[in-house]
């Protein structure tokens, strides 16, 4: 007998709980139906136990959060409704089972108990990530333990795997498991809607609905992250983890509903996973290919950007700054200027620390300082570990001398980047960011950077860079 039962992605929306929507409910109707055709499969299949992805609860950059409680309790006193509640009993052995194959996999996970939820303020009530299907499951169906995950911010292939991790756990027990995936697609859909309008929108949610009709694991994973960004989203996660927990078996797919009345996409999904199948065993394949993709970058690293990544890889090892090796271009040992180095993990920046003008004798050393610095001294991030070297990608940029400008109409950001002064204070932003549209957008975030106020007096300069890969 398959221990794993039908998974279920759901919306979250609390206006679809009729007592909240007081009539609005109605708008989101064929959302609805299908949120009760879930309850009523759930109630046909009779569950010992229900895993409930969420991406309300306690959200960890660095690592997944799993409830670790006997009872859970929540209710919709957020929404007008505090009489509106629930509690359900935790499935403390599954728990710790995904838990223990998560740490033999080294992958980051946060236990909630009731001591780290006094030791940090964090709220361990449920979420409505988790109340709202719940609610509709605990009307048809009441007889089940529940295991309550909340997503981390981890890359998307640790999230698959943690999802693998969590039918392992499945797997090795004896309880007959259902899963809750509980996500809203974007949330940009329409002008008005809860986080402002993007045409891309749309777009995600019809590519992101597409691949899960079609269980195109490879294509959900690698979906382009400047569009999941702009899609203003909260499910794409969960589905990873989902994906990862269906990852090996033929699945069969209905998607039940999608609808976007309120100008966030709703979209409600079954899947019936069958035989076992060694095709669809991605985990594998996704790394291979991940590993393949790093060598490419590596074998395209023009020689500024080797020489910041043999910086910060043997001090990380070794403990110890490197010299300056022979054979360099004239251009790296006998010129100086301001170095940024910036470093990427999965790509999302990890470290970026620079200099506007030479604080060393050379571009070559002014590198190799600004790349130690950029993995162990950037504030934003801890410090770059061993095992993370694999997974950095690097740039380097050399900047030339800057230039007072009188305007913001004299800058361009896709060419120039900024500097903003204010007495004492300076701020600097690099040319083409991802996400730096604009100049007002450059200005704007160098001057927050630089603790000026947009109110106060303030210089600017430009310079251009050539940026290493």
């Amino acid at each position: 007998m398959n221990k794993l039962l039908k998974s279920y992605l759901v919306p979250h929306p609390p206006i679809i709980v009729p007592e909240i929507g007081m009539g609005e409910e109605r708008n989101a109707r064929n959302t609805i139906e299908a949120m009760e055709e879930i309850a009523d499969s759930i109630s046909r299949d009779k569950p010992d136990s229900i895993i409930l992805i969420t991406p309300h609860g306690p959200v960890f950059s660095d690592a997944i959060a799993v409830g670790v409680q006997e009872m859970f309790r929540g209710t919709f006193g957020r929404f007008g409704k505090p009489d509106l509640s629930l509690a359900l009993e935790g499935n403390l052995d599954l728990t710790f089972r995904i838990m223990e194959e998560a740490a033999r996999e080294g992958i980051a996970v946060v236990s909630l108990d009731s001591a780290t939820s006094r030791r940090y303020g964090i709220n361990t009530e449920l979420d409505h990530g988790a109340l709202v299907p719940l609610y509709f499951v605990n009307r048809k169906y009441t007889e089940f333990k529940l295991v309550h995950i909340t997503y981390g911010m981890l890359p998307n292939l640790e999230l698959y795997r943690f999802g693998n991790c969590a039918k392992k756990a499945v797997e090795s027990g004896n309880e007959r498991v259902s899963i809750v995936c509980s996500g809203d697609l974007s949330h940009r859909l329409k002008k008005g809607a809860p986080a402002g309008y993007s045409e891309r929108g749309r777009e995600f949610d019809e590519k992101l609905v597409m691949h899960i009709k079609n269980m195109d694991t490879p294509s959900i994973i690698e979906m382009d992250e400047s569009l999941v960004e702009e899609a203003g989203e909260c499910g794409y996660r969960s589905v990873l983890i989902l994906f990862g927990i269906l990852d090996g078996y033929d699945v069969d797919v209905s998607v039940l509903s999608y609808e976007g009345p309120f100008g966030v996409g709703y979209c409600v999904a079954e899947f019936l996973p069958g035989r076992r199948n060694l095709e669809r065993e991605y985990i594998n394949i996704l790394e291979s290919r991940g590993k393949s993709k790093m060598q490419k970058v590596r074998e395209n690293e023009d020689v500024y950007v080797r020489l910041a990544r043999k910086a910060l890889e043997t001090y990380i090892t070794e403990g110890r700054v490197i010299g300056v090796p022979e054979g360099l271009p004239p251009e790296m040992t006998q010129r100086k200027a301001g170095v940024f180095v910036s470093i990427k993990k999965n790509g999302k920046l990890r470290g970026c620390i620079g200099t506007i003008s030479a604080a060393t004798g050379s571009i070559s050393e002014e590198i190799i300082h600004n790349a130690i610095s950029a993995g162990t001294k950037d504030p934003r991030f801890y410090q770059v570990e061993d095992e993370e070297l694999n997974e950095l990608v690097y740039s380097v940029d050399v900047l030339a001398e800057p230039e007072p400008v009188d305007t913001i109409e004299q800058l361009d950001a896709k060419r120039y980047g900024v500097i903003v002064k204010s007495g004492r204070r300076s701020g600097l932003l690099l040319p083409d960011l991802e996400g730096v549209e604009t100049p007002e957008d450059q200005v704007r975030i160098a001057l927050q950077k630089a603790g000026i106020n947009v109110t106060e007096p303030y210089t600017l300069e430009r310079f251009e860079v050539i940026r290493h890969r």
